[in-house]
């Protein structure tokens, strides 16, 4: 199980409003006892933070905001006295407008830099040379009068796109990795990597047929057929893996969404490339049911040459699990059911920060968004900012334990009931009952990598077994808030369980983990 540390949000150590570097080291021994096998920490490159962090200025050097380098090496070591590995947080599809590297690039058409980064000319009538759109809204293109070209970003003007297709690019992002790796890092999540490498022929892009889904911004009306998933990102990814082949154990995951998002993880994932690959099934999704979960499991069925799957239900990008999926007052025992399906599904588990507290969304008002997603389509984006406030460490502190009363978010109203001394005080609580399903998987070779085998097709249970070798598990679990009626197969005894399992049925979200009797 992986780890996700929003570093802004996690602790303040100098109580500056802001998490940090120190904060995390600090608060690590939390994500061991949870048995966390790893920490996936987001960006604390040095970086203006238009994005928060993901506009990076320097990618060998730490943000004042976050601490320093020498910070940055407790915390790999701390991590590492912990049984932790760390999972570096590497932004390759683009850098900051403020990068040494686009202030090169934009000087002139000519030097060593003219081509690290996407330009081009403008149509005859100075308008952008296609039509692609911008994740953040708006033509993905933005004009510079230096060179008098239009440059590319996915996202915000101030996230210029790397022209990764130029080997002396990929070099120099191969040596920035190889500069994390050598410091004790343990691999890298690389951020956004199907947009890595744009078309070169700069062809437009087709508009998208109405999937029922809402569009808030331009970008929602375009197949991105061209604008990203070019088909030479993996021969990038075999690089990346023959230098992390390099470092015994390093391990890499891939973001990857879109409308081509499975196929390009099944390409990204294939032998001789990455680890494993990290979509977007569940982030976004209005309902978890188990049509959703059997639709996701399918697409993984385990063939030879496949790559391994990651699963995650929340993110710092998605709004909480628990205010999406379930009402008020289902919310604890949602966040169980939820829990262990994450837990005993067949791959990667992430889980972030809160997750196991059962945290909720936060409503900020709009005078206190950040996010330039958020503030750009508001009020139609569901707000990134509402699950990256505070981590509540102490109930009855008036900044619940962040280390400042005057922090970058405000503080989730519910979560001082939820903080981390409270739940740590009652056996019962949602965190204790998180430990102990990592335990079960942890313990349970079945469910750490064997086959997964989906059982029937209920509207409301979600069923399936697990076997590796010669041990073999049944995992059932109701995702609805009402009591079901469905008969256990025989031959099993449920050993860890949730909610009402009884004779023949099993209570709202109630599910359970059995053993062939």
């Amino acid at each position: 199980m992986i780890y996700q540390i929003y570093p802004r949000s996690f602790a303040d150590a100098n109580g500056d409003g802001l998490g940090d570097l120190p904060g995390i080291t600090a608060h690590l021994d939390h994500v061991a006892a949870l048995g966390a096998d790893a920490v996936w920490v987001s960006p604390f490159f040095a970086s203006p933070q238009a994005d928060f962090g993901y506009d990076v200025s320097d990618y060998r050097d730490v943000d004042p905001a976050y601490g320093t380098l020498a910070d940055a090496d407790r915390m790999i070591a701390r991590a590492h006295e912990l049984g932790l590995r760390v999972v570096v947080d590497m932004v390759w599809a683009h850098t900051s407008d403020r990068h040494p590297w686009f202030a090169a690039s934009r000087a002139g058409r000519d030097g060593d830099h003219a081509d690290w980064y996407v330009w081009a000319d403008p149509k005859p009538d100075g308008t952008p040379p296609n039509n692609w759109q911008s994740v953040f809204g708006g033509p993905a293109w933005t004009w510079d009068a230096r060179r008098r070209q239009y440059y590319m970003h996915s996202f915000l003007s101030a996230q210029p796109q790397l022209n990764v297709h130029l080997p002396a690019v990929q070099d120099a992002l191969l040596d920035v990795a190889r500069f994390w790796l050598d410091r004790g890092a343990d691999g890298f999540r690389l951020d956004a990597i199907n947009h890595s490498m744009p078309d070169p022929l700069l062809r437009d892009n087709p508009p998208a047929l109405p999937d029922g889904r809402p569009r808030t911004r331009p970008f929602d009306y375009q197949d991105r057929l061209h604008s990203q998933g070019h088909t030479d990102v993996p021969r990038f990814l075999e690089r990346v893996c023959a230098l992390t082949d390099r470092y015994p154990d390093a391990f890499t995951v891939a973001e990857v969404g879109g409308a081509r998002a499975l196929a390009e993880m099944r390409e990204y994932t294939a032998p001789g490339r990455l680890d494993t690959a990290y979509g977007f099934d569940f982030l976004y999704a209005d309902r978890l049911t188990p049509a959703a979960v059997r639709r996701a499991v399918r697409d993984w069925p385990g063939a030879a040459g496949e790559g391994w799957p990651s699963w995650a239900f929340e993110n710092h990008d998605a709004p909480r699990a628990v205010s999406r999926w379930a009402a008020p007052e289902h919310r604890d025992a949602f966040a169980r059911a939820k829990a262990l399906l994450l837990l005993c599904l067949r791959g990667n588990a992430f889980l972030y920060q809160g997750e196991e507290l059962g945290l909720t969304q936060v409503d900020v008002p709009f005078e206190r968004l950040v996010d330039p997603e958020a503030i750009a389509n508001w009020p139609l984006t569901l707000s990134r900012d509402g699950a990256r406030t505070p981590m509540p460490w102490v109930g009855d502190a008036p900044d619940l334990g962040f280390g400042s009363r005057d922090p970058w978010l405000p503080i989730g109203p519910d979560h001082a009931a939820l903080a981390v001394d409270r739940q740590e005080a009652d056996a019962h609580s949602l965190l204790h009952f998180t430990r102990a399903a990592i335990a079960l998987r942890r313990a349970h070779p079945a469910l750490r990598t064997g086959d997964l085998t989906l059982i029937g097709e209920d509207e409301q249970v979600i069923a399936f077994e697990r076997r590796e070798g010669e041990e073999r598990l049944l995992v059932a679990i109701n995702l609805s808030s009402e009591r079901v009626d469905w008969v256990r197969p025989g031959g099993w005894t449920p050993f860890f369980d949730t909610g009402e399992v009884g004779h023949g049925y099993l209570g709202p979200y109630a599910g359970f983990v059995a053993a062939r009797a």
